[in-house]
């Protein structure tokens, strides 16, 4: 195995890693802030690139304007989206047993399978690449796909944009102090209850930002939602509870373990999240940049 083969699938490892921090770092941020345990964030995810697919079939095909509309557009809806979804049903289940939570968000789920297989059915579909991205760049010697490489320039502007947010600006000091002070903020005179919705909707448009980018990278169907949202849980785990540098961390070792696990090991390699998992939950039960709940 040459040292060319091994940067090749480490450069796509990473890649994989970081599209796995986007949409991770949504259910994250929720998780950590709403203590909810949502497993339809996978389901927002899928929905997010059936619509990118939907939108790409009115556009012109292969044009970057129309995958910057989809950047533009998808996101936002499936923002929408997670606001009726936390208007309606999310917000009835904060302070309930976390059990309620799971069968509240399973159910939702199930549901929103059921809607995208009725509006989509069950083939598979993908979204062409904008001509700018669907060739190969030159790096170090290796050719790699144009889209991968891009991928991985976009998942550090999210990371640093999220940790611009919550820890240099005004808003990002509300989310933070309404994960543990929330009675405190509510006397001050914030409305508690719009910072969660408004954190639940930046967590949906992170998910739908995933799938736009995963429309046009692979072919995507109905298993989609349930695949990523296990490796996304993997990736709370690592990283803990809220921790944006925690879900970069944990998406880049599941992603790049993944890639290199498939070597020898082949469909054995799906695997490695739930060990690294399990190891972690052994050594430091609350992630590697969490903190010990009180």
């Amino acid at each position: 195995m040459t040292k060319e083969y091994l940067l090749f699938m480490l450069i796509n490892g990473l890649s994989e890693g970081m599209l796995l921090f986007i949409i991770a770092s949504g259910l994250s941020l929720v998780f950590g802030v709403l203590r909810v345990i949502n497993f339809a964030h996978g389901s927002l995810y899928m929905i997010g690139a059936f619509v990118a697919y939907s939108l790409s079939t009115l556009l012109t095909t292969g044009s970057l304007m129309s995958f910057l509309v989809l950047l533009l557009v998808v996101p936002p809806v499936i923002a929408v989206l997670g606001f009726f979804l936390e208007v309606t049903l999310f917000r009835r289940v904060y302070r309930e047993e976390h059990l309620l939570q799971l069968l509240l968000t399973y159910a939702l789920v199930l549901i929103l399978d059921d809607v995208v297989r009725v509006i989509w059915g069950g083939d598979p579909r993908n979204v062409a690449r904008p001509e700018l991205l669907a060739g190969s760049v030159d790096i170090l010697g290796l050719a790699l796909p144009t889209y991968n490489v891009f991928i991985l320039g976009v998942g550090p502007v999210v990371a640093i944009g999220l940790w611009l947010l919550l820890y240099r600006t005004r808003s990002g000091n509300i989310i933070r102090a309404a994960v543990s002070y929330p009675d405190t903020l509510g006397a001050l005179g914030v409305n508690v209850s719009w910072v969660m919705t408004a954190t639940f909707m930046l967590g949906c448009w992170l998910a739908g930002l995933g799938g736009v980018l995963v429309a046009s990278l692979a072919s995507i169907d109905l298993g989609i939602g349930m695949q990523k949202i296990i490796e996304c849980f993997a990736v709370v785990v690592i990283g803990g509870l809220g921790s944006v540098g925690g879900a970069l961390l944990g998406s880049l070792i599941i992603g790049t373990g993944i890639t290199f696990f498939q070597l020898p090991f082949g469909r054995w390699a799906l695997i490695f999240p739930y060990l690294m998992m399990a190891v972690v939950l052994i050594v430091r039960p609350w992630g590697l940049f969490g903190r010990p709940e009180r």
